[in-house]
């Protein structure tokens, strides 16, 4: 026989709580949905966050690059207009001993009133001739006096200049030690991320780099026709250090970021390139479409043009990619960069 016994009633103060903690989980669900998302501590988490982080550290090194680029510039420029200074200096203190001696002969031989030197003088026809010869002095002393002029005015100018560029490279060299922090500080927060993981986390992303590399140090470049001249000669040298570590700011010969690969693969083929990736996409002809380029060409990536590479054919690009990776092939389409076109030097 069923029982028609009351259900027992809940403590009003329990049912309070109940309700205020079921609330509180769906408002902290609702808030949690809604905000970013809490870094994921697993090996897949890492490494998106460490590759950003790479990716980052690249960009920065273009504008390291750039920044050093200049810094070298401003620096040539001002050694030679402080050395064009000196020299000017020297002749300057040529000229000004030189208008001394003039000035002493010409005091010498004027000490007394002209007339009454001809007066006195035992032979009025030679005193004549010195006073010709004097005269063309006075002249040669005032000729003297408008180049001693000239001359400061060329040097305080040059001194001037040297001055600016100096200022100049004073800015730029604290650019540089911004964009070195910058970048250390991004690699240096990769590092701590991956060595938050375990021991075996850690093993497998090394392995999977290792894999990478050794995977992109041969490729099947099929049978596209290649550049030919300096470019096809550029395209061999950086053939040639396949398997070289990744290093930010370096343009070889044994390690390079991803413009220094390319600078120093042209260096060999005896053409000048500018440092950074960004002015390295402005040389040469501009190519749009992937269909377009031919083994040997570079090939400018990401909307901020901050990487570079060669064309390596069969839709692979050959490229220093980033920190801990080194000089290897790569498809194209698996690089996790968009291509923006391609430049084909001289």
């Amino acid at each position: 026989m069923p029982s028609h016994r009351r259900p027992k009633q809940q403590h009003p103060r329990y049912a309070g709580v109940v309700t205020a903690t079921a609330a509180a989980a769906v408002a902290l669900s609702a808030q949690q949905a809604g905000a970013d998302p809490l870094p994921d501590p697993t090996k897949k988490g890492v490494q998106a966050q460490v590759d950003r982080l790479y990716e980052e550290a690249t960009q920065a090194t273009e504008k390291y690059n750039g920044a050093k680029e200049r810094a070298d510039a401003l620096r040539e420029e001002a050694g030679l207009l402080q050395d064009g200074a000196a020299r000017k200096q020297a002749r300057l203190n040529e000229l000004r001993d030189r208008i001394g001696v003039l000035a002493a002969g010409q005091y010498r031989a004027g000490g007394l009133d002209p007339s009454l030197q001809l007066f006195l003088s035992s032979d009025p026809a030679a005193y004549l001739e010195r006073a010709a010869a004097l005269e063309r002095a006075g002249e040669r002393q005032a000729a003297a006096l408008r180049q001693l002029a000239e001359q400061r005015r060329t040097l305080d100018r040059q001194r001037a200049e040297a001055t600016a560029k100096l200022r100049d490279l004073g800015a730029v060299q604290k650019e540089l030690a911004a964009r070195k922090g910058e970048i250390q500080g991004k690699l240096r927060e990769a590092q701590r991320l991956l060595d938050n993981l375990s021991a075996r986390e850690r093993n497998r992303i090394a392995e999977e780099r290792e894999r990478a590399d050794r995977a992109g140090a041969r490729a099947d470049l099929g049978s596209e026709k290649s550049v030919t001249g300096r470019a096809a000669a550029a395209f061999a040298a950086a053939q040639s250090r396949v398997g070289l570590p990744y290093v930010w700011g370096a343009s070889g010969p044994n390690s390079f970021d991803c413009s220094g690969l390319t600078s120093w693969a042209f260096r060999q083929a005896n053409v000048s390139l500018p440092r950074t990736s960004q002015a390295q996409a402005a040389v040469g002809t501009r190519l749009d479409s992937l269909g377009d380029l031919r083994p040997g060409d570079l090939i400018v990536m990401r909307t901020d043009l901050s990487h570079i590479g060669f064309y390596a054919g069969n839709g692979q690009i050959l490229h220093s990619p980033k920190p801990g990776a080194k000089v290897r092939y790569e498809s194209i389409a698996r690089s996790g960069m968009p291509f923006m076109w391609g430049v084909r030097i001289g």
